[in-house]
């Protein structure tokens, strides 16, 4: 007789243990051992100790099957155990770990692998093709697509969160946190009075007092900064919504500003010299041209398609030097400048930052991090088995992704939706743009190197998001990389990989919807081609997730400076806005909480989140992959301290891209 020494770990999360029967089955070259009772309780955070006795060696342990039975008097009670590891010590001395990160029910049989990594084509053994293709089976079968709307990326099949599987939805600290968060929020301002009331703010005294004591201090540097143009042009660059603005060497037909125009705004040179410089800069909303404004609170809202001209400085400050609020230019669709009226300028601004309000939410952040991370996280699932090491380096970047993204289809942009009710961009106009965006969506565009020099935006001093992104996707690179040199040896070993070419494939027609122009692969042939996909899919959801996610509440609470909704028109004249007016076109009161309290929501993390680097889900087990994930943690570590540094020298610190900062998944 020989022992096998199991041990069975139970994840450190609410509820993980169970009063279930467990069983194990050991399976190696050589044989399989009986099914072997396990007499222990599994606690949450406990490691179960136990002998399993076999009459001779089962030669190389390849597989671990376990199998839970509820207790007779217990058999109408859902008492799940959620099992992270089993690791098993060999006769011989070896260990062979099996990593799980499953929810099993009672009466349910799961096998596991055993924890290399291993591309299909070096899986020679009969019974793991066998398991392979068994384990994709179930989960095509639990993580099926589904169509949201007609020109949009496809989505997870599910009504509602309940109808996800175990495994991706939140723990039990994020659910309750997060619900706790959303009521807190809400009893405040109703408590206040503040989110039933239709009427017009009097003045921007009242709505200072709101949620005083949830300010942060970049809450109160905008709320005391926003009417100014330096901040206005700093929010282009280090703001939420960093993704809009384009060097200016031309400018557009339909934004005719002449010299004398801008004269004033500009140091020594010409307008045409200044764009030569590279000094010019332009943001453009063109996508929002014809989109159906919503109704609030019985009231027709308006959406601007503005085109908003920046200069910078030889002091090296970004300044609006020009702004038009519709695309076709006309008399009735004058080109606002600084010289003019304090509110016509004040006005001609607002109406941009709701512009910009309507691009971050629903193309910056909705589409191009969340549905896009969906897509990544579904597809990694129905092609990958747990045995595939993109499985392995992937999977933790999707940790709550598809709850949080059924949870915003039922609250914020369902037909009650938050955003549905309460943005200018909202109701019927929102499917609209968000078809615009997916149009327009590119494969440069989610890979920051080749979007930065796209947009000009290489030189431009202060661009904190630019710099902190560049050096996060370097360090995310060659963490890559090195990673998978240790499975793809050669460009011939990704062309013959099967599975990898099925994931690339769903993701070329379920997330851009079978379109070449978009640049997307729908096969690959290298490996740097690989790498290069690889970590664009992280950097998206992750760092670029975290830059425009984590400072919305910092950023859009005090309302005036990215105001959800406008009441009024574009102005068509100058010289006939007023405080007064100003105040007409702010949305609600009960609008304005609403807002509030969901970008609020939407900035708070949990206290089990997971940062980037931190891999705490084991998968790799071998030794190179572990020690560059120890590297690649230290990088970040030592990144983070510069950044720190960096950050002590600015009045307004950049801290969205420290990496202390940036979860390592869509999870908010």
């Amino acid at each position: 007789m020989v022992n096998y020494k199991v041990e069975l770990h139970t994840g450190n999360i609410l509820h993980a243990g169970t009063y279930n029967s467990i069983y194990i089955q050991l399976s190696g070259t050589k044989g399989e051992s009986e099914w072997t009772y396990i007499k222990e309780t599994a606690c949450q955070d406990s490691v179960i100790e136990h002998q399993v006795a076999c009459p001779s060696s089962l030669g190389l342990l390849e597989f671990v099957a376990i199998e839970t039975k509820p207790y007779a008097l217990l058999a109408y009670i859902n008492d799940d155990w959620f099992c992270s590891k089993v690791v098993v010590t060999t006769p011989e001395g070896s260990t062979r770990h099996f990593p799980c990160y499953n929810w099993l029910s009672g009466s349910e049989r799961l096998v596991y692998r055993e924890a290399s990594g291993k591309l299909i084509f070096n899986d020679t053994c009969p019974r793991a093709l066998k398991e392979r293709e068994e384990e994709l089976k179930i989960r095509h079968q639990a993580y099926q697509w589904s169509i949201y709307a007609d020109g949009l990326p496809n989505i997870i099949k599910a009504g509602s969160v309940s109808d996800l599987p175990d495994e991706v939805r939140f723990s039990f600290t994020k659910d309750s946190e997060f619900k706790f968060t959303f009521l807190n929020a809400m009893v405040e301002l109703n408590l206040q009075g503040l989110s039933t009331n239709k009427e017009q703010w009097k003045n921007l005294e009242e709505l200072s007092h709101i949620f005083n004591c949830r300010k942060t201090k970049v809450y109160e540097y905008i709320e005391k900064n926003w009417k100014k143009d330096e901040f206005f042009g700093y929010q282009f660059l280090n703001g939420i919504n960093p993704m809009m603005i384009n060097c200016c060497t031309k400018l557009p037909d339909n934004f005719p500003v002449t010299e004398d125009m801008v004269k004033a705004s500009l140091s020594e040179k010409s307008l045409e010299e200044e764009m030569q410089d590279g000094n010019i800069f332009l943001v453009d909303y063109k996508r929002l041209q014809g989109i159906p404004a919503n109704v609030i609170n019985g009231k027709k809202h308006y959406l601007a398609a503005p085109l908003c001209l920046l200069y910078m400085t030889p002091e090296e400050k970004l300044m609006p030097i020009a702004i038009q609020l519709k695309q076709e230019p006309s008399e009735e669709n004058p080109i606002f400048l600084p010289t003019d009226s304090e509110y016509d300028w004040l006005l001609a601004k607002t109406f941009v930052r709701n512009a910009d309000f309507s691009e971050h939410e629903l193309n910056s952040h909705l589409l191009r991090t969340h549905l896009l991370a969906e897509v990544f996280a579904v597809s990694t699932l129905r092609n990958l088995p747990m045995v595939h090491p993109i499985y392995k380096l992937l999977i933790s970047h999707f940790r709550y992704t598809l709850q949080i993204n059924t949870m915003a289809r039922e609250s914020l942009i369902s037909k009650t939706g938050a955003i549905t009710l309460n943005a200018s961009v909202g109701g019927p106009g929102m499917l609209e743009f968000l078809k615009k965006a997916v149009a327009e969506l590119t494969y440069s565009s989610l890979c920051i190197p080749e979007d930065i020099t796209a947009r000009g935006m290489d030189d431009i001093p202060n661009f904190y998001y630019r710099d902190d992104g560049l050096k996060l996707w370097d360090i995310l690179h060659r963490f890559v990389h090195s990673v998978i040199g240790r499975y793809y040896t050669s460009d011939s070993d990704v062309q013959k990989d099967g599975e990898l070419q099925n994931w690339i494939k769903d993701i070329f027609f379920n997330g851009f919807l079978s379109n070449a122009s978009t640049g997307i692969p729908n096969s690959f042939s290298l490996v740097t081609e690989l790498v290069k996909f690889l970590t664009m899919v992280i950097f998206t959801a992750s760092v670029q997730h975290a830059a425009v996610n984590n400072g919305q509440f910092d950023f859009g609470g005090w309302m005036p400076n990215f105001p959800t909704a406008l009441q009024l028109p574009p102005p068509t004249t100058k010289g006939q806005c007023t405080e007064k007016t100003m105040l007409q076109t702010f949305p609600d009161i009960n609008t304005t909480a609403k807002g509030i309290a969901t970008v609020y929501l939407l900035s708070k993390p949990s206290s089990d989140i997971v940062l980037l680097g931190d891999y705490k889900e084991e998968h790799f087990f071998e030794k190179l992959p572990i020690q560059k994930i120890k590297d690649f943690k230290q990088e970040l570590e030592v990144f983070s301290a510069e950044i720190k540094v960096r950050n002590q020298r600015l009045e307004l610190p950049y801290t969205y891209l420290e990496p202390q900062n940036i979860e390592t998944s869509v999870a908010l």
